[in-house]
């Protein structure tokens, strides 16, 4: 459903819309919000993998990134400081594209295809997070059901 235009500007969402706009945020939140959770529960696990990948201080960059996946996750699902969590999970998703999903060079297919996975959901992620900044700068009033609105 396509929100309806105000004669002030404004946005006026339709109810469907809203209900969409609701479960997309929950979905496209909860992934990274249980992401941020993994990586500061198995902190130690999830070092050893990204010492693996030659991360630097990897115990560090696993903590630091739990912390950004878990903002930014929240920042959407609740509608606060949107922005700024759009931008923390592309700082996160980008690099770690690059760093952590290397398909080229890999000589096992199921492993390279694996990894190509990974690095294009990581990408397609980020361009999502993009239209989300974009949207919560033209359209701040379809963001329905914000926390301290």
């Amino acid at each position: 459903m396509i929100p309806v235009l105000q004669e002030s500007g404004g946005v006026a969402p339709s109810g469907a819309a809203v209900v969409e706009f609701l479960i997309g945020r929950v979905l496209f939140s909860a992934m990274f919000i249980m992401s941020g959770i993994q990586h500061l529960t198995n902190l130690k696990m999830m070092s050893q993998y990204a010492a693996s990948q030659k991360v630097p201080a990897p115990t560090v960059a696993v903590a630091v990134t739990g912390l950004m996946l878990l903002a930014g996750g929240l920042s959407i699902l609740l509608g606060v400081q949107v922005q700024l969590g759009t931008f923390l999970l592309v700082v996160f998703l980008i690099p770690t594209a690059f760093i952590m999903h290397r398909f080229w060079g890999i000589a096992d297919p199921m492993q390279a295809a694996g990894q190509r996975a990974q690095f294009m959901k990581n990408i397609t992620l980020a361009g999502a997070a993009l239209l989300i900044c974009y949207f919560t700068s033209v359209a701040p009033g379809a963001w329905v059901y914000v926390v301290g609105r």
